[in-house]
């Protein structure tokens, strides 16, 4: 029997005695050191060809968004599709769009955290990234659509010798609060789970680069691994988690109150928020499950970023997908119970009217197409959930655009019907806050680690005290070769 053999004979054994049940969090057979050389060398090796391709590219995209909106201030969003009933558009679509993405990252630090989800490791820091940088996309929107943008500090509560207050019954100022707490929260969250990965990078870097090391050791505040400072980490932790938790919920809720405070048709709903955050939920794991697969592909992190990982985010995506599909008929039985005439007509339609088709392509991204995951071949074919992601993600963004427009542009005179149309200028704008979105998350995966080493580190069965009682030593794929070579066995 060969050394490799027996060391996956002992594995099992392990598992057979109650030890580790579940299959193994990181593949491979993998020790501490392989793992941090495997999600290190990527910010310390010579930039790829294809890193300046993909950021090039992402360039483009960001350049059309500042080309977009330098012409809208210039000329003012007349510039946009914008009608008489169809007073939001693009702008509002968008952000409630971006800031349904923003919520994965979150969910799966904070709440997976606390339910000691620890298959959420390997997973968790790209997924934070994604928030931070699409919550930066999501505000975007609200301060250009407000036109006079130079006077956006208005919805802020600053004091003012004209003693001018922003009006607090206002939905769209809770959205100023909600979000910018959520983001600064999600900021520091994502911070303080880098520091032990960035003094680790600060220990590898070379004496000879000095700047890199004196950056790095800035951003990790002294950190040296002893007892103490993991005491304060784990408790700093902790605290923030429970503290973005409740955020998670909240944002989205309060983002569905422009709407559901309304008394337009259609909108006009008590089930807005529960709806609006198990979409966005749905929506942020779509754009997980679409950067993640591309990821771990480029990046090899096939042994860290499992197929049991992408399955897990998989059947999330099923449960939030048939939560949200629920939701949508919901919303038409109350309708047809509610015996008001005016919202009959508003989900009649929806599902029949000059819209029809945006309403379609959402039920069939959403609904549909989820429910493929119930076969657990599919659940499993990387491939295909690549697809099935993309498809979220295009149903999640014509849900906003539905809810938006097909609301506004039939109200309560037939006599102002009208036809919302988005103009070059919207279509340019959307475009370039993916270039924003892909450029932020391309310098993050240049220069922090994708993965929380520390974290990973700790779900391995090395960092169990009981592991070496086993006969393991934590190096099990470092024998291996070595006694590969010995014994002329891999």
């Amino acid at each position: 029997m060969s050394v490799s053999t027996a060391t996956t004979a002992k594995t099992v054994a392990h598992a057979g005695d109650g030890y580790h049940d579940d299959p193994p969090l990181v593949a491979g057979n993998l020790s501490f050191h392989e793992v941090t050389e495997m999600v290190a060398v990527h910010t310390e090796k010579k930039t790829p060809l294809a890193w300046y391709g993909a950021f090039s590219l992402a360039n483009i995209g960001l350049m059309i968004l500042l080309l977009s909106v330098a012409y809208l201030f210039w000329n003012g969003v007349g510039v946009w599709g914008l009608n008489n009933p169809v007073g939001w558009g693009y702008a509002i679509v968008n952000f409630v769009f971006w800031v349904g993405i923003g919520h994965a990252g979150t969910l799966i630090s904070a709440i997976l955290y606390l339910f000691r989800q620890q298959w959420r490791t390997a997973i968790n820091r790209s997924a934070e990234a994604m928030t931070l940088f699409a919550v930066i996309c999501a505000l975007l929107f609200p301060t250009i659509h407000v036109g006079r943008v130079w006077a956006i500090y208005w919805t802020l509560p600053i004091p003012n010798q004209m003693e001018m207050w922003p009006q607090f019954k206002s939905p769209l100022l809770w959205d100023v609060f909600a979000v910018s707490v959520y983001f600064t929260v999600s900021l520091v969250f994502w911070y303080v789970g880098l520091i032990p990965d960035l003094a680790t990078l600060r220990d590898r870097t070379p004496a000879t680069k000095k700047l890199r090391q004196k950056v790095l050791a800035f951003f990790s505040l002294g950190w040296s691994g002893a007892n103490r400072h993991w005491r304060n980490y784990e408790k700093a932790y902790l605290l923030l988690a429970a503290l973005a938790t409740p955020l998670v919920l909240s944002v989205h809720s309060v983002v569905s109150f422009d709407f559901a405070v309304s008394i337009i048709p259609g909108w006009h709903t008590t089930i807005f928020p529960p709806y609006f955050v198990a979409g966005a939920i749905f929506s942020g794991f779509g754009m997980v499950m679409t950067l993640m697969v591309i990821a771990r592909k480029v990046y090899n992190m096939e042994n860290i970023i499992t197929i049991n990982h992408l399955e897990k985010m998989n059947i999330i995506i099923l449960l939030t997908g048939t939560m949200v599909g629920f939701a949508y008929i919901t919303e038409f039985f109350i309708a047809w119970y509610s015996g008001v005439p005016y919202e009959q007509y508003a989900f009649i339609n929806r599902a029949t009217g000059p819209y029809a088709w945006a309403y379609w392509i959402m039920m069939s991204c959403n609904l549909l197409f989820p429910q493929f995951f119930w076969i657990k071949k599919l659940r499993r074919n990387v491939a295909f959930m690549f697809v099935v992601s993309i498809f979220v993600n295009i149903g999640m963004w014509f849900e906003r655009f539905v809810i938006v427009v097909t609301s506004l542009h039939r109200d309560y005179l037939p006599s102002s019907w009208d036809y919302y149309v988005p103009t070059v200028v919207d279509v340019a704008t959307f475009i370039g806050s993916f270039g924003l979105f892909f450029t932020l998350f391309l310098i993050f995966l240049r220069f922090v680690p994708m993965v929380a080493i520390a974290e990973v580190k700790m779900v391995m069965p090395q960092a169990d005290p009981h592991f070496y009682e086993h006969g393991g030593d934590g190096h099990g794929a470092a024998h291996e070769v070595k006694a590969g070579k010995h014994t002329g066995k891999a």
